[in-house]
């Protein structure tokens, strides 16, 4: 069975398909590392023992391995292959951005963008052309919540918050379901009569909205 090469492509969100020609890895990594965390701020209430802990949002997952590159066998220079790596970072003209990829291997298929490449060069030939190098390298997963299905309206789970001044439910309504017309769903849930009556301090729980 032939040893599958892990590859690292261009990817088009929008027709969420690979284009142009796979990078193929010279050698597979022996490891790489998945990473993912959440943001979490504290609300100090007087009174209570501790600080409410209100999410905040969910960070950008992130792949993270060493590429090996050798040539020297081959007596040519290593750059020509780490390039295509690092050339990954360079601003798309038509995008004005880095460009979006798909790192695949196996089962793994991880849309990003090159966060970080650094390359370090440990054998020369006697020219000085470099012949083996490790790159490391950050992927950062690239998301789009509108092309991947997410809820924009709403949560997908209850929330505490605590009410500052100048707070009102129309406002909070924009601001965790970008609609200020569905401020009801806040007041139902805390049980208030008076949208205008709330006060700061006062703890309300922010509904999902199914």
């Amino acid at each position: 069975m032939e040893l599958e090469k892990a590859t690292i492509s261009l990817y088009d969100p929008d027709a969420m398909t690979v284009k142009g020609e796979k990078i193929k890895v010279l050698f597979n990594p022996t490891q790489y590392r998945l990473s993912r965390s959440n943001q979490f701020g504290e609300v100090a209430v007087p009174g209570l023992p501790a600080s409410l802990i209100q999410f905040g949002k969910g960070n950008s997952s992130t792949l993270t391995m060493q590429l090996f590159f050798d040539t020297y066998e081959k007596r040519k220079d290593v750059r020509e292959y780490t390039k295509k790596i690092t050339g990954l970072l360079d601003i798309d003209a038509e995008l004005h951005a880095p460009p979006v990829l798909v790192f695949s291997w196996g089962a793994l298929n991880f849309v990003c963008v090159l966060e970080r490449a650094e390359q370090t060069f440990e054998l020369f030939l006697p020219s000085g052309i470099p012949v083996r190098a490790t790159v490391d390298v950050t992927f950062k997963e690239y998301f789009d919540g509108k092309k991947h299905g997410a809820n924009l309206q709403s949560a997908n789970f209850a929330k505490r918050y605590v009410v500052k001044r100048r707070d009102t439910l129309s406002a909070l309504s924009a601001h965790f379901y970008e609609d200020p017309g569905l401020w009801r769903h806040i007041a139902e849930e805390n049980g208030i009569d008076d949208p205008l009556s709330i006060q700061p301090g006062q703890v309300l729980v922010i509904p999902a909205i199914e």
